[in-house]
């Protein structure tokens, strides 16, 4: 029958030597960090019975139990186990043990084979039945992620150099694999978050611009004409389209970075012809913006001009772009702010644009600088990665 690597790697009983741990290592980390992708909507335990599973079988334990630990907080949380049920153990959160602590601070395996009680709740090697505990650290290039405790059942049989060294590795890989999926996981909940970004960019610029001019209709004083109740019944079917086909289309988009040009060039061409206020940009050829928040800027930038066409009485609109204390400032100002007391609110795509550039490490910041003069920056950093 055919076996994956991982069951293949896992399917021995007998302790690995030191020319046969890294290969097991390597197969399973192949495997775990293979299936991380896959098992991206599954339940976390399941990834982590996994790695429990793969403690005991690579190491010759008979129950294993993952935790990972805060060492702010000083907790730990039970995430996966293998031969022991869940219920049995202490609750999922719990202050973590001296014992896993001291394994992470010194990135080695502990072990205890007499004086459980001292080690761990009294009660728990009492109920079950604990006759010998490992602690094997997880741990990757200097960050902690957790223990597995494991449990052999033979408190005379201690762990030899060739083992200790199989575990030793084992936790590396535990570590490489449960940060190989806290990264799947956060990829995943930020192409979510852009998904909901882009929904709600999209229906704030179609739909809702379209009620608004409805709204100021039917608002105005006097009573409507034919002709106007046509416009309104027209902007309102249409509004309602657009948001139908808005909520009917695919999530992600695939994306498409030739269907638009960059932002130099766009800012060129604004120059040239702007269908607003004239545009003056300020942009020195030596400073770039990082490919990876190309994007980004577009669509801030973008948003600025907008509101200074449609919501300010701009002569003039300055865009410049510039290299500060390691990040890239790109800036965009008018000076058709209403001359009144106070600070305008801020429209809901600034406050989208804003969201987006957190969820991308960068910020946004908008408001009044002066009596008539209102400016959006964003900051981005100037290493970023796609």
């Amino acid at each position: 029958m055919h076996r994956t690597p991982w069951e293949a790697a896992t399917a021995r009983t007998e302790p690995p030597g030191p020319s046969s741990s890294a290969i097991l290592a390597l197969h399973l980390v192949v495997s775990l960090l293979g299936g991380a992708d896959a098992d991206a909507a599954a339940p976390a335990s399941a990834f982590y019975d996994r790695l429990a599973e793969a403690v005991c079988r690579l190491g010759s334990m008979r129950r294993a139990a993952v935790y990972l630990v805060d060492h702010v907080r000083r907790r730990s949380h039970l995430v996966g186990t293998h031969g022991i049920a869940v219920d049995e153990l202490a609750g999922p959160s719990s202050p973590a043990l001296p014992l896993a602590l001291r394994a992470l601070e010194h990135d080695e395996i502990l072990e205890v084979r007499a004086g459980l009680a001292l080690e761990l709740p009294t009660e728990d090697v009492e109920r079950l039945g604990l006759a010998d505990v490992t602690c094997i650290p997880m741990s990757a290039g200097g960050r902690p992620f957790g223990v597995v405790l494991a449990e052999r059942g033979d408190p005379d049989a201690g762990l030899g150099d060739d083992e200790r060294e199989a575990l030793w590795m084992l936790g590396k890989v535990c570590a490489l694999a449960a940060s190989a999926r806290v990264a799947t996981r956060q990829q995943e909940r930020a192409r979510q978050l852009s998904d909901r970004l882009e929904l709600a960019r999209d229906v704030h610029e179609r739909v809702v611009q379209r009620l608004f001019g409805v709204s100021l209709a039917l608002g105005g004083p006097g009573e409507l004409t034919p002709p106007m109740r046509t416009r309104c019944a027209e902007e309102l079917q249409a509004a309602t389209e657009e948001l139908r086909d808005a909520i009917q289309r695919p999530l992600t988009r695939p994306a498409t970075p030739e269907d638009e040009p960059p932002l130099r060039e766009q800012l060129r061409r604004l120059e040239d012809e702007p269908p607003g206020p004239p545009v003056a940009v300020d942009w020195p050829d030596d400073v770039d913006i990082p490919a990876a928040l190309e994007p980004l800027a577009c669509s801030v930038v973008a948003e600025a001009l907008r509101n200074a066409d449609k919501h300010a009485a701009a002569t003039r609109v300055d865009v410049q772009v510039a290299a500060v204390d390691g990040d890239v400032i790109v800036t965009v100002a008018n000076d058709g702010a209403a001359e009144s007391s106070g600070q305008p609110p801020a429209g809901v795509g600034l406050r989208l644009a804003a969201f987006e550039a957190l969820n991308a490490g960068a910020s946004v910041d908008f408001g009044r600088t002066s009596r008539d003069r209102w400016q959006v920056r964003l900051t981005l950093p100037a290493h970023a990665h796609a």
